[in-house]
């Protein structure tokens, strides 16, 4: 059996299952803890700014802390990276085809900006001494706790109104579950979650050497792929339901946490080894950050055309790096 998911086949099964585990799993672990949260009367405000928006965040996490304590660390950084440069073009992007998404002034000029200066400081960090370690991981995790509590006071700063609106939405969408079921779905959900990660850091690392690609490219590609299924649905299905909010939401906030929370648990466990071709794609992230940003900083919405703009330099971003991964053989 262990020789069989040493095959390509075999890899390739193990990496979709994998990929089933994380997500599943991630869903299972939000609804229970979601849950009993709701029984000791956590306000909904706070579990849909915490708990449900970390649940789309799992897989990367997962994926990245079991790479970074297997030594795979150009899958860890790959997987971030390359996540929120899929969020980014291509979750933003196809959303707009569905909707023209309109863009609130808090994210343009709040967390467009921070997400921006995230990036940025990972470049830094990485630059220096050329690893991410375990006092920078400790950094990151700091400034996502900051970025946190900074969010749950500008809710509470927030009209009564609009609170209460997000209050009952949440509160509508949290199940009332019984107690050993939630229990259930937290440990099922956990557990999910670790063998998923390490089933797709296990066959990625097999694919890799079959057929000649780097970790970084696997990671940028494959693996940002799979642990991004959960922002991709979410905020196409936001989208398609006219929650524009939401779905840019969703994609700038997970970007922030992917880079505060997990390079930042990553590193704080092993630290991260840094490669130039890291920066070059941290720059690329940056610049694909700042022309969406101009999009919305001038019109103030993201249309059909932005997004096939947007889907545009995504293609052309993953030619570039099969390019200079000396292509797949």
């Amino acid at each position: 059996m262990i020789t069989f998911f040493s095959t390509v086949p075999g890899a390739l099964i193990l990496l979709v299952v994998g990929f089933v585990f994380l997500i599943k799993g991630a869903d299972f672990f939000v609804e229970g803890a979601s849950a009993v949260a709701k029984k000791l009367h956590v306000p909904a405000l706070v579990i849909g700014m915490t708990i449900v928006a970390m649940g789309t965040s799992l897989p990367e996490l997962s994926v990245s802390v079991t790479a970074s304590m297997a030594g795979s660390n150009q899958l860890a950084i790959g997987n971030v990276v390359g996540s929120n440069i899929f969020n980014l073009m291509v979750v933003l992007g196809s959303c707009a085809l569905f909707s023209v998404l309109e863009v609130g002034d808090d994210t343009i000029k709040k967390d467009f900006p921070f997400s921006v200066a995230c990036a940025v400081a990972l470049m830094v960090m990485g630059l220096i001494g050329y690893e991410v370690g375990h006092v920078d991981g400790v950094i990151l995790l700091v400034a996502f706790i900051i970025f946190l509590l900074s969010m749950l006071s500008a809710a509470k700063k927030s009209r009564k109104a609009a609170a209460h609106e997000a209050e009952v939405e949440v509160e509508e969408e949290i199940v009332d579950l019984p107690t050993w079921l939630c229990i259930v779905y937290i440990i099922g959900g956990a557990v999910a979650i670790k063998f998923g990660g390490d089933w797709v850091v296990d066959s990625c690392t097999t694919l890799a050497l079959k057929f000649g690609m780097s970790e970084t490219l696997v990671g940028l590609t494959i693996v940002a792929l799979g642990t991004s299924l959960p922002e991709l649905v979410t905020s196409v299905v936001a989208a398609k339901k006219n929650e524009l909010d939401m779905a840019i939401g969703n994609v700038v906030g997970s970007n922030i946490f992917n880079i505060l929370l997990i390079l930042g648990t990553a590193a704080a466990i092993s630290p991260v080894t840094f490669m130039t071709v890291n920066a070059i794609d941290i720059l690329i992230l940056v610049g694909f950050s700042v022309i969406v940003w101009m999009m919305c900083f001038f019109k103030k919405s993201l249309g059909r055309f932005q997004g096939v703009v947007m889907l545009a330099l995504y293609i052309g971003y993953l030619a570039y790096i099969i390019i200079r991964d000396g292509g797949i053989a």
